[in-house]
């Protein structure tokens, strides 16, 4: 029987307490460090080298700080050729800046473009531009596209850019074009919004049908409390809680339970575009701006709105699409009028084809819209 008395006892705790204090301290500093220098990295994106590492003669890879519209916005700019034609992409969201995601999946298009993706305001980098709210409306972010478009033009000494629009940015970028149609060469809509009132109503419908047929009880009691849209009231509560279940099901990353978080985050910790703080600040522009914007989306209806471009255009769509059903797109595809136009389906994909079939997405724009549209 081994026994201590209470001293000893004691005197081996306060030994112990003692290097435990101090292991905590140094640990806490430490962290405390590390969030720092976190917080202080700055942003950058990595030069365009060719195979000896060198930077590639000619190229363009740049992170800028330009105003549009009167506040500071944000683009990315690489190619492998300045003398290339210009490609501009409009994320979607409203909010969703895809600084730090385009790039990743896009490379193949550096050679054959300069490649522009730009923040709008409110989003990702230009988050602070949100204010002034006011400015935080459909025709401003026209204007801004075409404040872009003509800048562009003017530095890379081009007649006219390509101009790709996804999800939010498909509205942007297609009205752009309407009002516009000499500074484009085509218009690329990808995930294409079309009339929102139907795009809300198909997309509760067909989440609705999946946890039905899944036997999903918990999916089907959270849709039927939320209702159907359009919303009247909590509108931004209800339709984030059908697209969380819309993800669920396949609906916006196709194969996918995660829906758009499994691709967007990922690429958004990745980014050496963003500084930490950026990123933070990325969800926060995703929230304010469908606070702000989401009322002005639902009253879009591009079928009335632009039946006609004088551009060529080209869909690429999804086939599994329930963010944007590919539905509406292909109706709207059938009616509208341009000097040319095509659908372009893409069977393994949902609402991100530029991400989930990235090789297939950089070949069309490579191989079909500089083709058949630069020369004419």
């Amino acid at each position: 029987m081994i026994c201590h008395s209470a001293k000893g006892m004691s005197m081996t705790t306060s030994r112990f307490k003692k290097p435990l204090l101090v292991f905590f301290i140094t640990l806490s500093i430490l962290c405390l460090v590390m969030a720092a220098v976190l917080l202080l990295l700055p942003a950058y994106t990595p030069p365009i080298q060719d195979a000896q590492g060198n930077v590639l003669a000619g190229s363009i890879a740049s992170l800028e700080r330009i105003k549009l519209g009167g506040v500071e916005q944000w683009i990315l700019i690489r190619g492998q050729d300045v003398s290339k034609p210009v490609l501009l992409f409009l994320h979607g969201g409203p909010g969703a800046g895809a600084i730090g995601s385009f790039r990743h999946n896009a490379q193949a298009l550096e050679e054959h473009f300069v490649v522009v993706v730009w923040d709008q305001r409110g989003a990702g980098k230009s988050y602070p531009s949100l204010e002034p709210n006011s400015a935080m409306n459909i025709a401003q972010f026209v204007s801004d596209t075409h404040e872009l478009t003509e800048m562009l033009k003017q530095r890379f000494k081009q007649d006219k850019i390509f101009l790709v629009g996804h999800s939010w940015g498909s509205i942007i970028g297609l009205l752009a074009a309407q009002e516009r149609p000499q500074s484009y060469y085509a218009y690329v809509g990808v995930g294409q919004i079309v009339n929102m009132v139907e795009n809300e109503r198909l997309s509760y419908d067909w989440t609705l049908q999946q946890a039905t047929q899944a036997g999903d009880t918990e999916a089907i009691r959270k849709l039927q409390e939320i209702g159907a849209p359009p919303y009247a009231d909590q509108w931004l509560d209800k339709t984030i809680a059908q697209r969380g279940l819309l993800g669920k099901y396949g609906g916006e990353l196709y194969g996918s339970t995660e829906g758009s978080q499994g691709l967007l985050i990922p690429g958004l910790l990745q980014a050496t575009e963003y500084t930490m703080l950026e990123r933070i600040n990325f969800t926060r522009g995703l929230m304010d701006s469908m606070q702000v914007l989401w009322p002005q989306v639902m009253a879009v209806d591009l079928e009335k709105q632009a039946p006609t471009l004088q551009v060529p255009v080209y869909l690429l769509m999804g086939k599994h699409d329930y963010a944007a059903p590919s539905v509406l797109a292909e109706r709207y595809y059938a009616l509208l009028s341009a000097p040319r136009k095509a659908l372009i389906w893409f069977e393994d994909s949902a609402h991100f084809p530029y991400l989930e079939e990235a090789d297939k997405f950089n070949r069309i724009l490579i191989d079909t819209v500089l083709l058949e549209t630069k020369e004419e």
